[in-house]
């Protein structure tokens, strides 16, 4: 259900402005200037208006900084309670100008639109409700209060007076998610506007067709939004919970996961669960998207296991899996997808307790930061290896098809006698050469030499050839 904020404590007065400006408008000859929005569903064109932007207030329901939000609790309570508070409007103006995943650093697309403002001034109208609410335009309003004051004037489209706080949703992420947007929604506050999508019962269809995207695509995103709200309510220990915004700069790594998932429970629920706790805990702990991609279903078994220290998983440690997106756990499949349930538990609370410490030290989260990396180090020691194995091999497969086709060129050529004798000549030579070089490099490196090894230091190293 949408939150019904109210209106702000200057509503009436802020109404009766606008609707004056807006008779103004529409008596005066001449051209008007308009924007045009979905509106139910329909393009509606609405009139422009100047108004000083200290006549305006931020959006307590903007996607644009939800996530953001949860960076000050109270504060975030706050602005659901009383959002037209000043303290409320001042968090959100804060909110607005910092980066989205780390609120005590401004985020340079703001710096670029200050300094764009500056320079030629408002290139596009905002867009408000008629009781002076914007619905678009919030960052642009703290760029103009930082520069100009709360008397700085800014150009608004007005939505209909019949406008409500569904319609303010609607309408946001109509105009936020286009393409040419000047500054694009923060990962993790896309993934919430589909959550909420989801939760109103609206069809998966619509819901792509809004954010422009796929229906596979958004049903990814859910899946994955999903995994980091059970991630978050998983990390609580006393009080404390890993902020939303932990995540906004892990969409890579969250995104092949889900699809790494969906690969491995095709193959077997239990290895699916392996992976998705193992890659879980090593997100949380930091690592690189890279070092992340070496966590396989063997990764717990081979890797993990042996590197965690007595008594580091107490036995008592619950054996249910949550099912993403559904709300419920089950018991789990196995031994396997047990341990990497606790084990995957003990680090998010780590880095629960980690987040909430003034220093951002964890003992906890250090120790199984270091029993991960080494895990890491000898899984991706062993895939690299085995992919120098797969090199070798492949090249010979190459060539050989490069050869097969060198066949059939020659075949060919005898129609049209267009072949180079003297090139084909040469290139035999070189040929031989480095057959000779493969054979002394692979009768050296091979210790059980098979046929095909055997036969090309025969071929190459004792027929004198």
């Amino acid at each position: 259900m949408i939150k019904d904020y109210g209106q702000p404590p200057r509503a009436d007065e802020v109404r009766h402005l606008i609707e004056r400006r807006l008779k103004e408008v529409t008596e005066a000859a001449g051209p008007r200037e308009t924007q045009t929005v979905d509106w139910r569903g329909k393009p509606a064109h609405l009139d422009v208006v100047e108004v000083k932007v200290g006549d305006l207030c931020y959006n307590p329901a903007t996607h644009r900084v939800r996530a953001q939000r949860s960076h000050d609790p109270r504060l975030d309570a706050l602005v659901d309670e009383d959002p037209w508070s000043v303290e409320s409007q001042q968090y959100l103006d804060k909110l607005l100008k910092v980066l989205p995943a780390d609120p005590t650093q401004i985020d340079v697309a703001f710096t670029d639109l200050k300094e764009s403002l500056a320079e030629y001034g408002q290139s596009e109208p905002g867009l408000t409700t008629v009781d002076g609410v914007l619905v678009n335009g919030n960052t642009r309003r703290a760029a103009l209060i930082e520069l100009y004051g709360p008397e700085a004037p800014m150009r608004v489209a007005v939505l209909p007076a019949s406008c409500d706080w569904s319609d303010v949703r609607d309408v946001e992420l109509s105009l936020q998610l286009r393409k040419e947007h000047r500054r694009d929604y923060s990962y993790i506050n896309r993934l919430l506007a589909i959550d909420e999508l989801v939760s109103q019962g609206i069809p998966m269809a619509a819901i792509a067709q809004t954010f422009r995207s796929t229906v596979p695509a958004c049903e990814q995103d859910w899946w994955v939004f999903s995994a980091i709200k059970s991630m978050i309510e998983r990390s609580e220990v006393g009080g404390k919970r890993i902020p939303l915004i932990a995540f906004e700069n892990d969409q890579e790594k969250l995104r092949e996961l889900a699809r790494k998932y969906q690969k491995a429970k095709s193959v077997g629920p239990d290895d699916a669960e392996v992976v998705k706790e193992a890659r879980l805990a090593a997100i949380a702990l930091g690592f690189s998207k890279t070092d992340v991609r070496f966590i396989e279903p063997d990764f717990l078994d081979r890797y993990l296991s042996p590197k965690l220290p007595d008594g580091f998983i107490p036995e008592n440690e619950s054996a249910e899996v949550a099912i993403p997106g559904l709300g419920r756990s089950v018991k789990s499949g196995s031994g396997q997808a047990a341990t990497a349930r606790a084990f995957t538990d003990k680090v998010l609370r780590a880095a629960a307790e980690k987040s909430a410490t003034p220093d951002g030290q964890s003992a906890a989260w250090t120790e199984a930061r270091s029993v991960m990396e080494n895990a890491i180090k000898l899984a991706g020691s062993d895939q690299t290896l085995t992919k120098k194995k797969r090199k070798v091999s492949d090249r010979v497969v190459a060539a050989t098809d490069q050869l097969q086709q060198c066949v059939t060129d020659l075949v060919m050529s005898r129609a049209d006698r267009s072949l180079d004798e003297e090139a084909f000549d040469d290139a035999l030579l070189k040929l031989k050469k480095v057959l000779r070089r493969l054979a002394v490099e692979g009768t050296r490196t091979v210790k059980e030499p098979g046929d095909g090894v055997e036969w090309l230091r025969h071929v190459m190293l004792e027929s004198g050839s």
